[in-house]
């Protein structure tokens, strides 16, 4: 029987007795309906990791500067109309090779077609193949890495001695091989080929997240609570572990535009009509001397996107890993 002239607050601080117990119960019958708990305010909900790496990604000046040329490439890829005017398979031999001209600010090919437009009209096809690419490389090695990854057994094995076999294929060679013998002039060819030695790599990301993923303790009380393996793959499992894989897509992603300009640079990989960096690239590299020009702008191009996809690449990475706060 606690004393009565004790305080109440001097009751109930140790190891939570019949006393502390009847005191709660009384402090909340005394408290009016809808009233809040008492104490402090309550703290701010923490933020989750895409809430916080959002927090950082928008202050990095990388990450700005990179996204802002990402979209401005996306939105020419998609209406190039918007800043070129002209035909990019319009030609006029009388300006073959010529320098910059009023109207023509990137001078002319040995066929006298517009440098520029064709540089604008150029990021179609790269940006067409980057995306696509490495969304289905994307997609692929995450489904077979992750359930390689967490259910394991033959499976898993049977997974890592195939993606063993790709990696051995040289990229260039395979595409050399593999495009010659096709006729197509789109870009499908050239995206199955990317997605088809590609998704090793990320299967190997995405197997190496799911095996650490599901050792956590959330994912061991959610089987115990009954969850089934689909439940536990895609709401506990799967948010956690596609950090990885979102980071070493990204940075693919410009690799696989500059993989892209080069097939097509060596005649493998897109073929004309299709307007492409690596096919003006490829015509352009026998008059470097005489016309600089017609080589410089679409390399220039071709460059300043397989950087920011890569810059990009890096600051999402900075801000997905822990390691580095």
């Amino acid at each position: 029987m606690p004393d009565p002239y004790v305080p109440k607050e001097a009751i109930g601080h140790g190891d939570g007795g019949s006393a502390a117990l009847a005191i709660g119960e009384a402090e909340s019958l005394e408290r009016r309906p809808g009233a809040g708990p008492p104490g402090p305010e309550p703290l701010g909900k923490p933020r989750s990791l895409w809430s916080d790496a959002w927090h950082d990604l928008y202050r990095n000046p990388v990450f700005v500067v990179s996204a802002l040329v990402i979209v401005f490439l996306v939105i020419i890829a998609i209406w190039p109309q918007l800043i070129a005017t002209g035909n990019p398979y319009r030609a006029d031999l009388a300006k073959a090779q010529q320098g910059s001209q009023p109207g023509h600010p990137f001078g002319f090919d040995t066929q006298g077609r517009d440098v520029y437009t064709r540089v604008v009209y150029g990021a179609r096809a790269s940006i067409t193949v980057g995306v696509c690419a490495t969304t289905g490389a994307a997609l692929l090695g995450s489904l077979l890495g992750g359930l390689a990854g967490f259910f394991g057994g033959w499976g898993d094995t049977l997974l890592s001695r195939l993606a063993d076999i790709f990696f051995g294929i040289p990229v260039i060679l395979g595409g050399l091989v593999f495009l010659s013998v096709v006729t197509s002039t789109t870009v499908w060819p050239v995206v199955g080929f990317i997605v088809l030695l590609g998704w090793p790599q990320i299967s190997r990301i995405a197997r190496g997240s799911v095996v650490t993923a599901k050792q956590n303790d959330y994912v061991q009380a959610a089987r115990a609570l009954g969850a089934g393996n689909g439940r536990m793959l895609l709401r506990h499992i799967a948010p956690n572990a596609v950090a990885p894989v979102i980071v070493v897509a990204t940075i693919a992603l410009g690799t696989y535009i500059a993989l892209e300009a080069t097939l097509s640079y060596l005649g493998a990989g897109l073929k004309p009509p299709t307007v492409s960096w690596g096919i003006d690239i490829s015509a352009a590299s026998t008059y470097i001397r005489s016309a600089p020009h017609m080589l410089l702008w679409p390399a220039g191009a071709l460059s300043i996107t397989v950087l920011a996809f890569i810059m990009l690449g890096d600051a999402v990475r900075d801000a997905l890993d822990p390691k580095l706060r």
